[in-house]
């Protein structure tokens, strides 16, 4: 059986589509996603609505967690100033969805959570050999850094597919990834950024929020 895994979305509708696209060609059995589908992007109803209609099995991510229980990020202001927009506009029976949302997932030999194993929502993991001796399964799969990679340890194999919406790791297509049942591959993809950027612009947010869509950046602000 062939999967797929996307993780990190954050409202970003027009990247969801192409991956997901690409993802129907490839001849994938199924899709999964590793949270955060919402955050940041003005899109999060067309990116709730697109995953429960394609009945794409969710863990929670942090963000997820926020719209979902009305608290808010301690660590950044822009976070929050995209929070408080997105509360105004989404749907009530997509928060219920965000609520009913599980924190982890085994899929055979394989987990799946948010942010890692000691906090599976807001953990950013720095994968190792001496952090998967910890942690029981074969395959892992987690989001939340943004960073697409593979770890391999003697025994046991780790995927971050990297951000649909928002990748941060220098590489402005959308990500994600595919797994064979032994062998994950990473996978990127191109979208057209102008429809996020207006959408955006006119919700009443400048450049700082979604300029570093053009770059791959590490934060918000265009470099």
């Amino acid at each position: 059986m062939k999967l797929a895994f996307i993780s990190d979305i954050h409202g970003n509708y027009e990247a969801l589509k192409q991956v997901l696209a690409a993802i129907d060609g490839m001849g994938v059995d199924q899709i999964y996603c590793a949270g955060d589908v919402v955050g940041y992007y003005a899109q999060i109803n067309e990116c709730c609505a697109e995953l429960q209609a394609r009945k794409i099995p969710t863990v929670m991510g942090n963000h997820d967690w926020y719209m979902a229980g009305g608290g808010f990020c301690p660590r950044s202001r822009s976070v929050n100033d995209c929070l408080v927009y997105q509360r105004r506009i989404i749907e009530p029976r997509h928060v219920e969805w965000l609520q009913s949302l599980p924190t982890q997932q085994r899929v055979g030999d394989l987990r799946v959570v948010h942010g890692g194993w000691a906090d599976p929502i807001d953990e950013y993991l720095k994968p190792s050999d001496e952090y998967f001796d910890k942690v029981d399964g074969r395959y892992f799969v987690s989001g939340h850094t943004h960073i697409q990679l593979i770890h391999k340890s003697p025994t046991k194999t780790y995927c971050n597919p990297g951000s649909v919406g928002q990748p941060r790791d220098g590489d402005p297509r959308a990500a994600f990834a595919t797994f064979d049942g032994a062998e994950f591959t990473l996978h990127r993809v191109e979208y057209d950024m102008q429809p996020v950027f207006d959408l955006m612009h006119a919700a009443g947010f400048d450049d700082y929020y979604y300029g570093g869509l053009k770059t791959g950046a590490r934060n918000l602000r265009k470099l």
